[in-house]
């Protein structure tokens, strides 16, 4: 009998190291819910109580969590640590912003060299498709959609890098800057010249990338960041002006 278990019990820890190998590679993101235990009892080529056991590990740990009847979700416990403290500072000090950007600047161009090196067949698909529905969502009038679109071409990049660091920052990141860059495309979307310097940027990212040139790649990435703390500088100030003439004018009303 006590072979037994420890055989078990064996089969149990690799389950829950192939699970946690997918949350840090990406492929199971915060949020997302795992197949169902007999599928992916199959898929796995193990038991169901080997599996159950693998994920009460998992649940412990934070990693997953369970719903009564809703089955299990992966956490977002390896970003909201970051996430949290960051995004209240970010708020009550605008000025780390810039910080942020020249985090990103150093970060993403690295992600992209690394990319341009590393990614596989499915990495260059999956950043053409997501290069794509950019492009459609920079057509259309829907800030949501563009930044959505934005934020998982980034990510798309940073997950190419095969860098499991490089991903979970990334995502933290931009969970962080969200309603930032929000506001950093609504101010760009309204200048036509600077919209296309931005659509062009992405394009030199993602065909340094699928051409396999990293230091292209990490120079198009650079390009891209300067721009947009150059234009976040503009959007701050712009927004200043509004502030002092929207006051001047309720002292004559």
């Amino acid at each position: 009998m006590a072979e037994k278990r420890i055989g078990v019990q064996r089969i149990a820890d690799a389950v829950a190291g192939e699970l946690e190998a997918r949350i840090l590679e990406g492929s199971l993101k915060p949020g997302k819910k795992l197949p169902s235990e007999r599928d992916l009892a199959v898929e796995l080529g193990v038991s169901r109580p080997s599996l159950r056991e693998a994920i009460q590990k998992l649940i412990s740990r934070g990693l997953l969590s369970s719903r009564h009847g809703g089955g299990t979700f992966v956490t977002d416990s390896l970003e909201a640590p970051f996430v949290d403290p960051w995004q209240k500072m970010l708020e009550e000090h605008p000025r780390l912003q810039e910080d942020m950007l020249e985090f990103r600047h150093m970060m993403e161009a690295e992600a992209a060299a690394l990319a341009a090196n590393r990614a596989t067949d499915a990495d260059l698909e999956r950043l053409e498709s997501c290069f794509s529905k950019l492009e459609a969502a920079f057509d259309k009038e829907d800030l949501v959609a563009q930044v959505d679109a934005d934020l998982a071409f980034h990510q798309a990049i940073a997950e190419s890098a095969h860098n499991v660091l490089f991903g979970h920052l990334t995502a933290s990141l931009f969970r962080v800057i969200h309603g930032h860059l929000a506001g950093n495309l609504s101010h760009l979307h309204a200048r036509p010249s600077q919209w296309n310097q931005l659509s062009s940027q992405h394009r030199a990212i993602w065909t340094a990338i699928r051409d396999r040139q990293p230091e292209a790649a990490a120079a198009a990435a650079r390009v891209h960041i300067d721009f947009v703390k150059k234009n976040m500088v503009e959007n701050a100030r712009a927004s200043g002006r509004r502030d002092t003439a929207l006051r001047r004018l309720s002292e004559y009303s």
